[in-house]
């Protein structure tokens, strides 16, 4: 049984000037114990369907128009929101991007992680202070209990973000999602904070839904991966196949846009030419379509559904393989 099942989740923002459809029927499962990276270029809609799982948008300007977020058996969006706060943080949690905005600057990080426990488990104040340190010492936080008593401006951008995810994990949830965990943190401490989470997740058998630019990283931790562009699902498949045949020429872009170590005198970069649509002003058709070397004039008139090109692998493109020349078969990212 999924962890969480997401399916033709419709999410749009009513702006003054005009509507955006962040979130245009993006379906997805993640089973106990599996990792789904979403990936796709800033703008793409990957927090902002991680933020409608638990429904954290501020309603309005945000209303979720179609679809339905099955977890623990209930529907999510239909949830009063007083049974919603007892999901958020205890069956799903989340790790938000910067970990200085998401901690309280006013309260130590001991007291946080004690403000949710007390929330969520029937527990005294000092029964939830020996958990919050026990869940700092479990993510690698040296001297736990004098670090509990610290402020967040008094760690360092590696220990805040292992801050986060102590909080997030205290209540031992089914389902983690990660929006960026990395971002912003030296080469080092992202290798620190990525394998802190493989070795907690192999640990409590916890699912995770990993949002990243990242496509090293993907290719390290995925089990599937999801690919979004201008709110819509453009692939989804396995890791190992999507790297080794994306069937998209978004995804295809994507992949050869990141630096190519194996190439003779060094690492290389070909970037996707242009920029992502304005959501307020979509391309017809394909939204890739102006970006897309592959294009036909069919690809300006008809906006192509998410269907299975291959067992477990499907993508958003009126062209066929045969139609993809030169995609990268065989070649897998290195997570170095």
């Amino acid at each position: 049984m999924p962890v969480l099942e997401v399916n033709d989740l419709q999410a749009e923002f009513r702006l003054d000037t005009g509507t955006v459809r962040a979130v245009n029927g993006v379906s997805f499962s993640v089973e106990p114990g599996q990792t789904l990276a979403v990936v796709g270029e800033s703008g793409s809609g990957k927090t902002a369907t991680a933020l409608s799982i638990l429904r954290l948008h501020p309603t309005p300007p945000c209303v979720y128009t179609g679809g339905e977020i099955v977890a623990g058996g209930r529907d999510l969006l239909t949830l009063p929101e007083r049974e919603m706060r007892q999901v958020r943080g205890n069956e799903i949690a989340m790790i938000f991007q910067d970990p200085m905005t998401s901690l309280n600057p006013v309260k130590t990080v001991g007291a946080q992680i004690v403000e949710s426990l007390r929330r969520h488990r029937s527990l005294s104040r000092g029964e939830a202070r020996a958990r919050a340190v026990e869940a700092l010492r479990e993510v690698g936080i040296a001297h736990p209990e004098a670090r509990a008593g610290q402020y967040p401006h008094q760690l360092s951008g590696g220990m805040r973000q292992r801050v986060m995810i102590a909080m997030a994990l205290a209540c031992r949830p089914k389902l983690l999602i990660a929006d960026e965990p990395t971002t912003a943190l030296d080469v080092t401490v992202q290798a620190q904070i990525m394998e802190l989470m493989a070795d907690l997740q192999d640990r409590f058998g916890m699912a995770i839904v990993l949002i990243t630019h990242d496509l090293g990283v993907v290719a390290q931790v995925a089990d599937k991966v999801l690919v979004m562009y201008a709110g819509r699902p453009v692939e989804a498949a396995g890791a190992d196949d999507l790297f080794e045949r994306p069937r998209m020429p978004y995804t295809r872009a994507l992949l050869e846009s990141m630096p190519r170590p194996d190439v003779p005198g060094g690492a290389v970069l070909d970037p996707i030419r242009g920029a992502p649509p304005n959501l307020l002003d979509l391309p017809s058709g394909c939204a890739f379509h102006p970006r897309c070397g592959f294009a036909r004039p069919e690809c300006a008139s008809t906006v192509p559904a998410l269907e299975e090109k291959a067992p477990g692998h499907a993508a958003a493109c009126v062209l066929t393989d045969d139609d993809l020349p030169g995609t990268s078969e065989g070649r897998r990212v290195s997570g170095t």
